[in-house]
């Protein structure tokens, strides 16, 4: 079953309050066009071209609750191919922790992992290892897009789920996003996305606003900027409380992600980068 508020569970990282999370992979749930007009079998993949990421690539970014140092956050692409499903995929790594006093009153270690096809740009295989405060996870998806399955594997079960075509996850969904040429889209277009997560599908939308120049702790950064509507919901103050920066070049990586909340202002904030693929927009250059 779709549901909307099923969002706030994908919102993953960070400012855990109760057990609820800043949404540091809300920039995973961006993906625009993504596949989903029928759930039937196929006998061919898609290909899509990919001139913004490669193997060795890695972004370091640092998130700010306030005035405060609460997390750290990595994501790299490993430098070895993996063949997954018999498709060359991509293995992208995602580690999280909270660092300083957050640290103190809970604990937050995350691993999470996907291997992306090389050529449809979507995951054959995603895990999460979750420890946060007493709450453990650990999960194992794979994906069959040839029939539109996902298989559920965790310590207690195995579920298959049926999915939408070139379905993504959360992690997958970042990197199908930097693919996308926003040189031809309009200020104000809507961009309709879906993904897989947490044993549901989820839909989400985003509008395209335009581009600016972002100060970030890697330099001031030449940007696209994206707004994702939000559900009504407890943690975010409206929805329009999250913006969403990608770097206006090649890369499309994120280097930006301003959220105001009802409990305060949180900011992820890109800090290291190396292994890009093209050079780095800043507005300096």
């Amino acid at each position: 079953m779709v549901q909307d508020l099923n969002l706030q569970k994908a919102l993953i990282f960070l400012i855990p309050m109760k057990r609820f999370y800043f949404p540091f992979f809300l920039l995973l749930l961006v993906a625009a066009g993504f596949g989903f007009s029928a759930f039937e079998n196929r006998d061919t993949m898609r290909t899509l071209d990919n001139d913004s990421f490669t193997n060795g690539e890695k972004l370091e970014y640092i998130v700010h609750y306030g005035l405060i140092n609460a997390a750290e956050a990595t994501i790299d692409v490993d430098k070895d191919i993996q063949l997954i499903n018999n498709r060359p995929c991509f293995k992208v790594n995602v580690f999280g922790k909270t660092t300083g006093s957050f640290d103190f009153f809970l604990k937050v270690r995350d691993t999470w992992r996907s291997y992306i096809d090389t050529t449809s740009i979507v995951p054959q295989r995603f895990h999460r290892n979750i420890e946060e405060g007493k709450y453990k996870k650990k999960e194992n998806v794979m994906f069959d897009h040839y029939k539109d399955l996902a298989v559920v594997e965790d310590k207690k079960e195995t579920n298959t789920f049926k999915v939408p075509d070139n379905v993504q996850d959360i992690v997958s969904g970042v990197y199908y996003l930097r693919t996308l040429n926003y040189d031809k889209r309009k200020i104000g277009e809507v961009i309709k996305i879906q993904g897989f997560f947490d044993d549901e599908i989820f839909d989400f939308t985003v509008t395209y606003k335009g581009k600016e120049t972002v100060e970030t702790k890697a330099g001031d950064i030449k940007a696209i900027k994206l707004v994702p509507k939000m559900p009504k919901n407890k943690l975010f103050d409206g929805e329009d409380a999250v913006t969403i920066y990608l770097s206006d070049d090649q890369n499309k990586i994120p280097v930006l992600i301003q959220a105001e909340m009802f409990v305060g202002a949180v900011k992820i904030n890109l800090n290291k980068y190396k292994g890009l693929k093209n050079r780095l927009a800043l507005a300096s250059n």
